[in-house]
């Protein structure tokens, strides 16, 4: 019998096996695949904040910005590197939200330096930019690291039934918990409420001569270099699904778009690609992510007290799944978002402190039960 146990070993589940390891939980992780072996294992892992004039998005990114970089720092130091982020306008409307944007913002903002002024293009150099200290992680050492404490088992879980009081995981485990981390590629519990999108990811090890320092994001994200190797990367395709395509993923045109891209921004000299990562991320059709206890949409309807078409739904009126909870959607952001949303699960799960509504699945709930009953 585990305390909990987390499906999905992406960033978002081994950050939650990492916060319920730390805090004396008995931890299963469960993958079809390898730790990091999906969209997690493909990222670039920046930790960066988002670029924009304003929102919820934004706000949530700032402070899982800050707490991440700390976060990092603090646990996992040698995986963390830190380095200058210089993020460049794609356009005129991108440069108005970059000058917004830094009116604003209460981060320390730098000046680019001559050194990433020689590398970049003449029309990067022309175009609008911001430049903070950040950092970037390297994605598959850092899910490893965060379940270094949680039993990992390499299974797909095809059965997931709750009784006698705790979750029955293919007949054959048991936990008192469960935590779905799943992604985009499997749904265990068919609400039709909850949808999500998948974002295919594609990213490159580059061997170049060129030298570079920083971070940098304008249409792909670039990494400084490591040993004569860089990382150029993107969340790029919305349309492609692996286990639904009809035909496999292009790499090689893969492979020129991101080239492409890349040479709009930095002038990169005697490349040669020396490694692909691609997988499935996970993003919400609002764009915030999704982190909390999942209702039971058909027990929820039953209940003739809701008035599901008022304007400020009771969330606390539904009906949820019993000891289970979620932590998905984070799109391009997992690695910024995953410790901060980890955290936030963890005191809920142990503590019973409440999440904010803008991340909790319910909010889904009540679009649809609004729009159908």
């Amino acid at each position: 019998m585990y305390d909990v146990a987390i499906i999905g070993a992406g960033i978002n589940g081994c950050s939650v096996a990492h916060e319920l390891a730390q805090a004396g939980k008995r931890v299963a992780v469960f993958d079809m695949n390898s730790i990091a072996g999906g969209g997690s294992g493909a990222a670039g892992a920046f930790i960066s904040p988002k670029f924009s004039k304003g929102g919820e998005l934004k706000e949530l990114l700032h402070e899982a910005f800050v707490y991440s970089m700390a976060f990092y720092e603090q646990h996992f130091p040698q995986l963390l590197k830190k380095a200058p982020l210089l993020h460049v306008a794609q356009d005129e409307d991108d440069s108005k939200i970059l000058q917004e944007y830094k009116k604003n913002s209460s981060l320390t903002l730098l000046n680019p330096s001559s050194e990433i002024l020689d590398n970049i293009t003449t029309n990067a150099q022309e175009m609008e930019s911001v430049s903070i200290n950040a950092g970037i992680v390297n994605a598959e050492a850092m899910c490893k690291a965060l379940c270094k404490s949680a039993a990992f088992i390499q299974e797909k879980v095809e059965s997931l039934i709750y009784d006698e009081g705790s979750w029955n995981i293919n007949e054959e485990y048991r936990a008192k918990e469960v935590v779905l981390a799943t992604g985009a590629y499997e749904s265990l519990m068919k609400e039709p409420y909850m949808q999500l999108r998948g974002i295919w990811g594609h990213r490159i090890d580059v061997k170049t001569t060129t030298q570079n320092s920083h971070s940098i994001h304008q249409f792909v994200s670039i990494s400084p270099s490591s040993n004569g190797v860089l990382a150029i990367g993107a969340t790029h395709n919305v349309h492609y699904h692996p286990q639904t395509a009809k035909e496999p993923y292009d790499v090689n045109a893969g492979r020129e778009e991101l080239l492409e891209k890349a040479s709009r921004t930095i002038n990169l000299e005697n490349i040669e690609v020396v490694k692909d990562y691609m997988g499935l991320r996970s993003g919400s059709f609002d764009y915030m992510p999704l982190v909390g206890p999942l209702v039971m949409s058909s027990e929820t309807l039953q209940n003739k007290a809701i008035n599901f078409h008022t304007k400020k739904p009771d969330y606390e009126a539904y009906t949820y799944y019993p000891n289970l909870t979620m932590i998905n959607g984070n799109g391009g952001y997992g690695f910024v978002l995953a410790p901060y949303l980890a955290k936030m699960l963890k005191e809920y799960i142990l503590s019973d402190m409440k999440i904010s509504q803008k991340v909790l699945p319910a909010r889904f709930f009540a679009r649809w039960a609004k729009k159908t009953h």
